[in-house]
């Protein structure tokens, strides 16, 4: 690329590589602090067919600090928070530590298209058909050449385009891992047998093979899991015949399967970024991490980088983050990829029909019989377990907080603008030097069972305590110096 022809100013902040869920999240989260945002998308269209995702908890959690839980409703179906380690069907933990401790299954066009629109209608710019070919950064900024030629500049990039990342290649950023050792056959179709004859051909398949189900989706169709029994090219998208084939391998029929919807193969392959940022350039969602999607984690976990980059970036944008703020977007969410990783290499050995995972599994399927096994195990997948190493302090210290009651209603309802919060019980606490960029709610009702909290705007406790001076170290701590 000609630095000679880069253009002197960034036209945007930031350019964010790839309009899913990740990239509108994070697009949306720069919006709430004014940052310009550009996102790029390579498809001309949004996704035509309808594949059913999960939201988990800690996902439900921040879609409610955001104000866009209830249109979410509208569109999912509540589930039970059960049955998503390694699929051993275990009922939910009593008492979960969530207002929202439920899965949420919806369609994946449906949260897209909600968080672009919510994007777009908080101002950011969404252009279709268009990718990045290359790039390259200097002390000021990033100059973004597209597929047509076209050059743009911009202060920062994210690349959040998926799993074979172009950002991330260019970027020369290793991505070690394992490839795929097996692949498994999933899709949408409507199938003649009766459904009784396919409940009773599951049940028995199922003991030996897994994954391998057939579950009613609505409209006649049916959600086919099948193992696909090599790895093939994942560039190459199956066909209703490979699902037949593989439907008489596995259960001596294939239930008459026809009309689909979508067809697709996922494998096992599991890989982790070497880093999530270098210099202007950051990695988030996909293009950080892949995996199986054993737990129905992948969605989750990139909207989840979304929100803990998005405030970040937007401070250091804005001016007021202090310099090693953006650095612990890599700090926090990197560990947090590596354990999602681990899980679900675990889940997949679990599913194995080999006689030793088999024994490892019903040997799990006895200890989730404990409460606090079961309440480990669905922590780990819903990500309410995370605790971010904020040094030393109380145990909720680094952790998320609860929709707790307080006196103008719920608590999430007072992070909708994607700022700090100060949740004072004391009364006699202030934030004011921070007030641009920190709320204060004085509230001696608040259910809590310490004086007082900082949250950071992903809801998180950055601080616990009553003392002025401590807490004027952590505000400048996470949210810069004060004003006036």
């Amino acid at each position: 690329m000609d630095s000679s022809r880069f253009p002197a100013e960034p036209s945007y902040d930031v350019v964010i590589a790839g309009c899913g869920p990740t990239g509108a999240m994070l697009a949306a989260e720069l919006r709430l602090h004014d940052v310009r945002v550009l996102v790029l998308e390579r498809e001309t269209e949004p996704v035509s067919f309808v594949r059913i995702v999960g939201l988990h908890i800690r996902s439900i959690e921040l879609m409610a600090m955001r104000g866009l839980l209830d249109r979410l409703l509208e569109r999912g179906r509540q589930r039970p928070a059960a049955g998503f380690f390694a699929a051993i069907g275990k009922p939910a933990p009593r008492d979960l530590d969530s207002a929202h401790a439920y899965l949420l299954g919806i369609p994946q066009p449906a949260i897209v298209d909600l968080l672009e629109d919510h994007a777009t209608r908080l101002g950011a710019q969404v252009r279709r058909g268009c990718a990045v070919a290359g790039f390259e950064q200097d002390d000021e900024g990033v100059t973004v050449e597209l597929g047509d030629g076209e050059r743009l500049r911009t202060r920062y990039l994210v690349g959040c385009d998926g799993g074979r990342s172009t950002v991330r290649k260019l970027l020369g950023v290793g991505f070690p891992g394992e490839p795929s050792r097996t692949e498994t056959l999933m899709g949408e179709l409507e199938v003649t047998a009766p459904q009784a004859e396919i409940a009773a051909k599951v049940a028995e398949v199922g003991e030996t093979v897994k994954p391998f189900w057939l579950r009613p989706f609505g409209g006649g169709a049916y959600s086919v899991v099948v193992p696909a029994g090599e790895v093939g090219d994942r560039a190459e998208s199956p066909t209703l015949e490979h699902f037949r084939t593989r439907l008489r391998a596995v259960a001596g029929t294939d239930f008459g399967v026809h009309s689909p919807r979508w067809l697709s193969r996922f494998g096992d392959a599991t890989r982790l970024a070497e880093q999530y940022r270098v210099g202007r350039v950051l990695l988030a969602g996909d293009a950080a991490h892949i995996h199986p999607p054993t737990g129905g984690q992948g969605l989750n976990l990139g909207v989840q980088d979304a929100f803990n980059l998005g405030w970040k970036l937007a401070g250091r944008i804005r001016g007021w983050a202090p310099d090693p703020l953006l650095d612990t977007y890599q700090a926090e969410r990197h560990p947090v990829a590596a354990d999602v990783l681990d899980n679900t290499r675990a889940q997949m050995e679990l599913l194995s029909p080999e006689p030793g995972p088999r024994a490892v599994r019903r040997l799990l399927t006895e200890l989730m019989d404990f409460d606090e096994v079961n309440r480990y195990l669905i922590g780990k997948i819903a990500a309410i377990d995370i605790r971010y190493d904020f040094g030393d302090g109380p145990d909720l210290l680094g952790r998320r907080l609860r929709d707790i009651d307080v006196e103008q209603g719920r608590l999430y309802g007072l992070l909708h603008r994607g700022r700090g919060l100060l949740l004072d019980r004391t009364e006699r606490l202030t934030a004011d030097g921070w007030a641009d960029r920190v709320d204060h709610l004085a509230d001696p009702t608040a259910a809590l069972d310490v004086p007082a909290v900082l949250l950071r705007p992903d809801g998180h406790v950055a601080w616990i305590g009553d003392d002025q001076r401590d807490l004027d170290d952590h505000l400048a701590r996470w949210f810069g110096g004060p004003v006036g």
